[in-house]
């Protein structure tokens, strides 16, 4: 086999290896705007929408929404933008 082939292999396992390894990350958003039972399917439409939101649950009662995501595909930051742009700005509560 040649060097630079092994070298791709190589490199590809490893990429893989490293893709494999993360784990989803879960952020509870405070979302106070929510004024009605409906506002939580729009906010959750809206977060679902994200590239790497694995789920979303948006509770009325709560004014809150807890997202599980991929933190090698998607961000808090982008999370919150995506309510925000749906109308319902949220900040992050806690995150595991």
């Amino acid at each position: 086999m040649r060097p630079i082939c092994s070298l791709s292999i190589a490199l590809a396992l490893a990429v893989t290896a490293a893709t494999a390894q993360a784990e989803p990350r879960t952020v509870t958003l405070d979302v106070q705007g929510m004024y009605c039972a409906v506002c939580p399917l729009t906010v959750s439409r809206a977060l679902k929408k994200v590239p790497g939101v694995i789920e979303a649950k948006a509770s009325y009662p709560d004014k809150s929404a807890t997202v599980t995501y991929d933190d090698a595909k998607t961000r808090i930051d982008e999370l919150v933008k995506a309510t925000a742009g749906a109308g319902y700005p949220s900040a992050p509560r806690s995150s595991k």
